[in-house]
C-alpha cells in the first residue's frame, strides 16, 4: 500500500509544487536577466532587490476580475488554459531528477515515446482558446500555433529517432544510463540532434525567436488577447513549466542527465590516477540531482539569454526553416546514424 500509492502521491506532490514555485522564480529571474542585458534594475521595489515580485505576482494575478467575452464558447474558454497546463505537468512524471529511484516518479520503458505524445497536447489548448475567444487576433494566433506545430513536430520527432538508435532504448532512465555505460554524453555524439531538439524546445515554448503565437506587435498578445486573471495565469504557469520541461528533457537526453562531468576519466587514464587534476572522483560526492538541476539552470538561462538577445522571425521563416532545413537535416542525421550504428556493430 505504501509503495504504491502514498510514496508516488508524495512524490507527485513534492514534483508539483517543486514546479509551480520554480515557474514563479522563472519569471523574476527571466525579468532580472532581461533588465540587465538592458542595462536596467528589473524589478527593485518589493523586498530586498525585489525577490518578493515573485510572490506578489501570483497573488495580483488571482485577484483580478476573470473575465469571459459574451459572444467566446464558454465551456472552451475556460478547458483551453487547462488543456495547456496539465501534459506540462503531466510530463514531469517520467522524468528522472537523479540516479535513485527516489529522485523519479516513475520509469516506464517508453518514457520517451510518452513525453513526445504528451507534450504534442498542449499545442491543441492554444488552438482552443484562439477560436474560442471567437476575436480575430486570437483565431489568427491559433492558426499560427497549428502550423507551426505541423513545421516543427515532425523535424523534432525524427531527430529523437537518433538518440533513440544511439540509446537502444525509450526508457528516460535507460537512456542515461547508456550515456553512463558509453562513458560520453550523447551531445557530443549527437551534437546535430542536440540543436534540432533544442531548436523545436523553442518553438514548442512559443519563445522568441518563435513566439508567433503571441507576437504583440502584430497579434496584441495572440491566443490570450481576450484572457485575464487566473485563466490568463494558467497560460504563463504552462509556458514556463514547458520550458522547464525541455531543460529536462535535453538534459536526460544530451548532457547525462544526473551523472557527473567527465565520469570515465578514471577509467581511460588508470595509471595517472593519482594525478590531481585527472582524477576527479571528488565530484562523486555530489548528489546526483545537483548535476541535474544544474545542468537544467544553464538551458533555462539560455532560454532567456536568447529572448534577450534574437528578434521574432517572420511566419514565412519559420514555415522555410521547418520544412526546408530542420525536416531535411533530420532525415540525413538518421541516415548516418543508423550507417554508423551497423558499421560499428
Amino acid at each position: 500500500m505504501i509503495d504504491l500509492v502514498i510514496i508516488p502521491l508524495f512524490k507527485i506532490a513534492v514534483v508539483l509544487n517543486g514546479v509551480l514555485v520554480s515557474v514563479t522564480f522563472m519569471v523574476l529571474l527571466e525579468r532580472k536577466v532581461i533588465a540587465w542585458a538592458q542595462s536596467r534594475l528589473g524589478p527593485m521595489r518589493v523586498g530586498p532587490w525585489g525577490v518578493l515580485q515573485a510572490i506578489v505576482d501570483p497573488i495580483k494575478l488571482i485577484l483580478k476580475e476573470d473575465i469571459t467575452p459574451t459572444k467566446a464558447d464558454k465551456w472552451m474558454f475556460t478547458l483551453a488554459p487547462i488543456l495547456s497546463l496539465v501534459p506540462a505537468l503531466v510530463v514531469f512524471s517520467v522524468v528522472p531528477f537523479g540516479g535513485d529511484a527516489l529522485f523519479y516518479i516513475t520509469d516506464i520503458n517508453v518514457g520517451l515515446l510518452f513525453i513526445i505524445s504528451v507534450t504534442s497536447i498542449g499545442v491543441y489548448g492554444i488552438i482552443l482558446a484562439g477560436w474560442a475567444s471567437n476575436s480575430k487576433y486570437p483565431l489568427l494566433a491559433s492558426l499560427r500555433a497549428a502550423a507551426q506545430l505541423i513545421s516543427y513536430e515532425i523535424a523534432v520527432t525524427m531527430t529523437l529517432v537518433s538518440v533513440i538508435l544511439t540509446a537502444g532504448t525509450l526508457s528516460m532512465v535507460g537512456i542515461v544510463e547508456a550515456q553512463q555505460e558509453t562513458g560520453f554524453w550523447f551531445g557530443f555524439v549527437q551534437p546535430v540532434a542536440f540543436v534540432l531538439v533544442f531548436i523545436g524546445g523553442l518553438a514548442e515554448t512559443n519563445r522568441i525567436p518563435f513566439d508567433l503565437p503571441e507576437a504583440e506587435q502584430e497579434l496584441t498578445g495572440g491566443f490570450h488577447t481576450e484572457y485575464s486573471g487566473m485563466r490568463f495565469a494558467l497560460f504563463f504557469l504552462a509556458e514556463y513549466a514547458n520550458m522547464i520541461v525541455i531543460a529536462a528533457v535535453v538534459t536526460a537526453l544530451f548532457w547525462g542527465g544526473w551523472l557527473r562531468p567527465f565520469p570515465s576519466v578514471d577509467a581511460l587514464f588508470p595509471s595517472v590516477g593519482a594525478l590531481s587534476f585527472l582524477n576527479l572522483a571528488f565530484l562523486d560526492l555530489i548528489p546526483s540531482w545537483v548535476w541535474f538541476f544544474g545542468k537544467m539552470f544553464v538551458f533555462l538561462y539560455l532560454f532567456i539569454w536568447i529572448r534577450a538577445t534574437l528578434p521574432r522571425y517572420r511566419y514565412d521563416q519559420l514555415m522555410r526553416i521547418g520544412w526546408k532545413v530542420l525536416i531535411p537535416i533530420a532525415l540525413a542525421n538518421i541516415v548516418v546514424t543508423a550507417v554508423v550504428k551497423v558499421w560499428l556493430l
